[in-house]
């Protein structure tokens, strides 16, 4: 049995972690909000089907309606903004401040109705954790045009609120017991949200599906089977064959593998600034996680970044 925990945590991090490289690719050719639309879209479909096959219910209406909430404020208001963000942020950048996604979790945790409230541990590691953010973004070079593109930093900031959003409405959301049904509604849902933002926003004007590349081509295909069916199966697998703790280390190592890949295979620039940043952020959030390990349990449920 360790053996297989192992190897699923392994390909937790690889998946996962090379995910935001597999959107950089995906989207050089192929818009970003649509890339991501036809992404859950079918993930979506071949979660619910197969779910379905195996004897699950599908979804009340109350329940489409919760995974509709859900899947836009993930799907389309996080890994959207994420897609679109990477047009002008380094992948493995990208990852990194996702990456914080714990920290805004305690937030929108603590202001919620009858929510949970940071302890001072908490709230300790939620300043080491936004300072990381600053020293990363370095805002002074941000505004004066010689940093991070403002726009890109800043669509991956709300896709961290919006995503943490997501996650805290969930607790209380009227969902399917199936989790894989739940995550395969949630898909479907999300992706109607992101290709009229896709139509709406007019990046498909202009746009040629004749002129895809081959590379976007597999970098999609290994979006949709990899990055969503096998990283959250190993995901889903985990949660129940391996200690919370152990799974939770996905969260510290996902960011490190993307910055690698980016640099390895993408060129991206390794400034001496991301690896401070990267310590102070990565340090943060297992500081937060280390304060209830109990509490971790549920909360990795919840922020499956389906990278």
């Amino acid at each position: 049995m360790k053996t297989k925990i192992w190897l699923a945590l392994v390909a937790l991090y690889i998946v996962w972690g090379s995910t935001y490289f597999g959107i950089k690719v995906a989207i050089e050719t192929i818009p970003p909000f649509f890339h991501a639309g036809v992404r859950f879209l079918v993930s979506g479909l071949i979660l619910v089907i197969w779910q379905r096959a195996a004897g699950y219910d599908m979804p009340t209406r109350k329940q489409w309606i919760s995974t509709a909430i859900i899947g836009i404020l993930l799907l389309l208001g996080g890994n959207g903004l994420v897609s679109w963000a990477e047009q002008f942020i380094p992948s493995g950048i990208a990852a990194l401040i996702i990456g914080s996604m714990p920290l805004f979790l305690v937030v929108a945790e603590a202001i919620r109705p009858h929510g949970v409230k940071p302890n001072w541990q908490s709230i300790v590691g939620l300043v080491i954790g936004f300072i990381g953010i600053y020293v990363l973004i370095n805002p002074a070079e941000a505004v004066a045009g010689a940093g991070l593109n403002i726009y890109g930093v800043a669509a991956l900031l709300s896709a961290c609120l919006l995503w943490a959003t997501g996650s805290v409405y969930s607790k209380s959301a009227d969902l399917p017991k199936s989790s894989l049904m739940t995550t395969g509604a949630e898909m479907l849902m999300g992706s109607i949200g992101l290709f009229i933002v896709s139509l709406v926003t007019g990046e498909l004007n202009g746009w040629n599906p004749a002129e895809v590349s081959t590379r976007s081509l597999i970098g999609l295909g290994y979006l949709i089977t990899i990055g969503s069916i096998v990283g959250f199966g190993s995901y889903i697998w985990l949660l129940q064959n391996a200690p919370i703790s152990l799974v939770a280390t996905y969260a510290y190592v996902n960011p490190i593998v993307a910055i690698l890949l980016g640099a390895w295979l993408g060129n991206e620039v390794l400034e001496s600034r991301i690896w401070l940043a990267t310590a102070i952020i990565i340090g943060s959030v297992m500081f937060i996680n280390s304060r209830s390990r109990p509490k971790v349990s549920s909360e990795a449920k919840e922020v499956y970044s389906g990278e």
